[in-house]
């Protein structure tokens, strides 16, 4: 079933035509974000999850099409002001060689800082509850090339949340992470939504993930929109076929009672 949403959009995209090179990724291609939800995009490896993601942070120009922030083109927003209203955690980061847990954090602070702003009360609180919130504090004295890979995950997102943006844009913030802690940072991104009210758009992996946290969901394959909606009407044995090439049953998680994939059963050879 493809399902479209109608709703007013602060971030969307009309017409995108992605490219590396000359190499296409998507073509023709537009999406619209509903203001206040928790959307997640899926697909099968190399579909154009992250081209989206980074087209909509601004981060690739498209070959054709725009990408619209509050009505306007994306691309003549001046750098600070798309800063303090979208954040972007892309799917890899490199820190500054020697740079400290919690100076990388307090980077995130920067949008907010001019010449008549420099660092104050605020962004010292909100630079702590950041790193509260992801439970990193303890690690805010040690250098970020020295952590594991869940743990600098973890500091990305903290900076992340220290930019305090109303859209923030995560490109799978679950990797690295032990499944204890993808569950804490999806736990987290849910109550950026629904206690604070931002915005979020997130690539997972994970179909079942997806469908327990998103209110949103978009299922990409081969560089189109396949499917979009809530997870209870997009997540069915037909779509995951469709999308993943993957037989399965589609059942009611017994916890979330959102909508929960389990794979067909591998054929046996009987002896």
């Amino acid at each position: 079933m493809d399902l479209k949403h109608s709703g007013a959009s602060r971030l969307s995209g009309q017409g995108l035509t992605l490219a590396y090179d000359q190499r296409v990724i998507t073509k023709d291609l537009s999406v619209s974000v509903p203001d206040n939800s928790f959307t997640v995009v899926v697909g099968p490896n190399a579909c154009g999850k992250s081209t989206l993601l980074r087209a909509l942070s601004r981060m690739l120009k498209p070959h054709r099409g725009s990408v619209l922030l509050d009505g306007g083109d994306i691309q003549a927003l001046p750098a600070k002001r798309l800063a303090r209203t979208l954040g972007l955690l892309p799917q890899s980061s490199i820190a500054p060689d020697g740079i400290t847990v919690a100076d990388l954090v307090a980077r995130g602070r920067y949008p907010h800082q001019g010449l008549l702003r420099q660092w104050s009360r605020e962004d010292e609180r909100v630079v702590g509850e950041s790193m509260e919130a992801t439970g990193v504090q303890e690690l805010a004295d040690r250098f970020v090339d020295e952590l594991s890979g869940g743990q600098r995950q973890r500091v990305w997102i903290a900076m992340a949340l220290a930019q305090q943006t109303p859209l923030l844009l995560l490109d799978e913030p679950t990797t690295f992470l032990d499944i204890a802690h993808q569950i804490e940072v999806l736990d987290l991104c849910a109550g950026l939504h629904e206690e604070q009210g931002r915005t979020l758009v997130a690539v997972l992996h994970d179909l079942n993930q997806a469908a327990r946290y998103a209110t949103h969901l978009i299922a990409m394959r081969d560089g189109r929109i396949v499917a979009e909606g809530k997870p209870d009407e997009v997540v069915t044995a037909s779509l995951v076929e469709k999308v993943f090439g993957l037989r399965c049953r589609v059942i009611e998680d017994p916890e979330s009672g959102t909508p929960l994939v389990v794979p067909a059963a591998r054929a046996r050879v009987k002896a």
